[in-house]
């Protein structure tokens, strides 16, 4: 399933090899992929053009033209909603002021310390949770204010690990 969300409202779709739900509804569409990248649908016997403008897959975000109306979309998927409520979809962000505990579990070894420069991406510790290892990465470059865990901690989801200088 994968949710996209428009201007307005947010849809559910869904798709198969025979079928596409729409909000749990069955939706038939006739597609062509043209030879210069484009669409054409055909949904209730109306016709649609259809253009990929913009495409950030990364931050999921894209910009579609259909009929010469510019629409921006972001879709979601199932592992999208898993980050989200692990509370770890936040991670990419570029400014993070505290470093929080995506998940209740116990720190195994520290590989930052205070005044430490770092990269977006540096390890900068180790958790362990549900008897997985899990490798806490620096969400931003930046240089690393104070630790308030210590290693062999019990830490709760969205405890503050690492403060960084601002």
């Amino acid at each position: 399933m994968i949710k996209v969300l428009g201007k307005e409202k947010e849809y559910k779709v869904e798709i198969s090899e025979s079928d596409i739900l729409l909000d749990n509804e069955s939706f038939n569409l006739d597609l062509i992929t043209n030879n210069n990248g484009t669409h054409h649908a055909i949904h209730n016997s109306k016709s649609f053009n259809i253009e990929v403008v913009a495409a950030n897959y990364s931050t999921k975000e894209f910009q579609i033209k259909i009929n010469d109306n510019l629409y921006s979309l972001s879709a979601k998927d199932k592992y999208d909603d898993l980050l989200e409520k692990l509370g770890m979809d936040s991670l990419d962000e570029d400014v993070a002021e505290d470093l929080k505990a995506p998940m209740p579990g116990l720190v195994i070894d520290i590989k930052a310390e205070p005044g430490q420069e770092i990269e977006k991406g540096d390890l900068l510790l180790v958790l362990e949770a549900m008897k997985m290892e899990n490798n806490i990465k620096s969400p931003n470059a930046g240089i690393v204010k104070s630790i308030e865990i210590e290693q062999g901690q019990a830490v709760e989801k969205n405890q503050v690990l690492i403060t960084f200088e601002k």
